[in-house]
């Protein structure tokens, strides 16, 4: 992203909304990395749920996560 993604309408968005919900966070770190996601499921299920950052502050949807949570197989041994 690097200077891109400085001048994203959307990273501004996301920073504002962060900031009135009183999250401040850090300065620590290179900044450049998007972050992610994943649910990945017992055995041989693989990955659930994928999620990758397209710009800073792109979060994902909880309910996704939890009904991805909800499809992980028990492992018995």
């Amino acid at each position: 992203m690097m200077m891109s993604g400085f001048f994203r309408f959307g990273v501004w968005q996301n920073f504002f909304r962060a900031w009135k919900s009183g999250y401040s966070g850090n300065l620590e770190g290179e900044g450049f990395t998007l972050g992610g996601v994943y649910v990945i499921g017992a055995g041989r299920q693989g990955v659930l749920l994928e999620h990758r950052e397209k710009e800073f502050g792109d979060k994902v949807s909880l309910p996704s996560v939890l009904e991805a949570a909800e499809k992980i197989e028990s492992q018995t041994s």
